[in-house]
């Protein structure tokens, strides 16, 4: 079934993204691998693709998983957030309906 893990940052969070940005990128990258991954990515602060300085505000990743369980184990796991960039994770089941 497939899960959002929906992430919200701390404030002035990019210098901790920036340390632990390749490890987090690794472990998605090990999901989009074996296709589990629908989309993931960040919510940039301001109305900007590139938001420079003023850096994100949370993430969004939706993905496949065995259990609404897995999906929070494998969020609770993830290099962000043991680096103090999350503030708050919300991991919910997703119902895809389009495209």
């Amino acid at each position: 079934m497939l899960y959002a893990i929906i992430s919200e940052d701390v404030p002035n969070s990019l210098p901790l993204r920036a340390q632990a940005r390749p490890a987090h990128l690794a472990r998605l990258q090990e999901l989009h691998a074996a296709n589990r991954v629908v989309v993931a990515g960040p919510h940039p602060s301001i109305d900007s693709e590139d938001p420079g300085e003023a850096g994100f505000s949370g993430s969004v990743i939706i993905a496949e998983f065995e259990s609404l369980e897995a999906a929070r184990s494998w969020a609770d796991a993830d290099p962000y957030v043991a680096a103090g960039v999350y503030s708050k994770v919300t991991v919910k089941p997703f119902k895809k309906v389009l495209p």
